[in-house]
C-alpha cells in the first residue's frame, strides 16, 4: 500500500477532529488539528490584548507578533492524544472555550496569519502519512491530497455535540449561545476572502448527522484503504 495524505474539511462542531484522530490511529498516521493552531493564535491575541471589546482585531499588531508565536503538538500519555502548546505552555483546554471560539474565525481571516499557518501545516505533512483537518486543507494546504473529505451535520446535532464537548471541559453554555457561535463561525468561515470554507470538487461528502463514531470511522477507513491501493 502507498502512503497518502488525507485532508478533512468541514463545518464547526461536525466531528472533524474525532474522525480524523480515529482514522489516524487506525492507519498509524500522524494527526494534525489545524483548528487548534488558529485557536492558539487567537488565545495569544487575547492575552496580548490585540482584540478589542467590540471583537475588532488589530490586524497590524497581530502581524507584528507572529514571529513571537510558536505552536507545537506534544503527545500526552495521560490524555491519550496530542495536545496543543503555545510558546511552551499547554493550552489545550484554554483554546476550546467560548471566548476563543467566538473570535477564531476573525483572527484566521488575516492573510498573514493564514500564510504562516499554511506554511507550518505543509511542512508538517510534507512526507505524507498524515491526517489533517481544518477549513481549507483540501483546497489550499494540500490541494493534491489523495483523499479529501468534506464533513457536515445537522445544525441541531452540532449544537448538542459542541455543548457536550464544553461540558466535558467544565464549561457551561446555553444552547442559544452555542448555536449563535456556530452559525456565526459558519458564516465567517464560508464568506471570508482568504481561503474560505468550501468543498473541494474532488472531496467526498460525509454527513454524519445519523452516524455513530464507529460507523463514520468504518466509512472513512474504507475510503482511505481504497486510495492506498489505488
Amino acid at each position: 500500500m502507498r502512503n497518502i495524505t488525507i485532508a478533512i474539511d468541514g463545518y464547526s462542531s461536525c466531528g472533524k477532529s474525532t474522525v480524523s484522530r480515529d482514522l489516524a490511529n487506525a492507519l498509524g498516521y500522524a494527526y494534525i488539528d489545524t483548528g487548534a493552531m488558529y485557536r492558539a493564535v487567537t488565545l495569544y491575541c487575547l492575552e496580548k490584548k490585540l482584540i478589542q471589546e467590540d471583537r475588532a482585531v488589530d490586524a497590524l499588531k497581530v502581524i507584528k507578533e507572529l514571529l513571537n508565536i510558536h505552536i507545537e503538538f506534544k503527545y500526552s500519555p495521560e490524555a491519550g492524544k496530542s495536545e496543543t502548546y503555545l510558546n511552551g505552555r499547554n493550552v489545550e483546554n484554554e483554546i476550546r472555550g467560548m471566548e476563543v471560539s467566538n473570535l477564531v474565525s476573525r483572527v484566521s481571516a488575516i492573510h498573514e496569519v493564514r500564510k504562516m499557518m499554511v506554511y507550518l501545516q505543509r511542512n508538517m505533512g510534507k512526507n505524507g502519512e498524515i491526517v489533517m483537518d481544518g477549513r481549507d486543507i483540501g483546497t489550499t494546504v494540500f490541494p493534491k491530497a489523495e483523499l479529501k473529505i468534506f464533513m457536515t451535520a445537522d445544525l441541531d446535532v452540532r449544537v448538542q455535540r459542541r455543548k457536550l464537548d464544553l461540558e466535558a471541559k467544565g464549561i457551561k453554555a446555553k444552547d442559544s449561545d452555542v448555536r449563535k457561535n456556530i452559525e456565526r463561525r459558519d458564516e465567517e468561515d464560508s464568506t471570508r476572502l482568504e481561503s474560505p470554507l468550501t468543498q473541494a470538487p474532488d472531496a467526498i461528502l460525509l454527513d454524519n448527522t445519523k452516524l455513530t463514531r464507529e460507523e463514520q470511522l468504518e466509512k472513512v477507513l474504507r475510503w482511505a484503504k481504497e486510495k492506498m491501493v489505488g
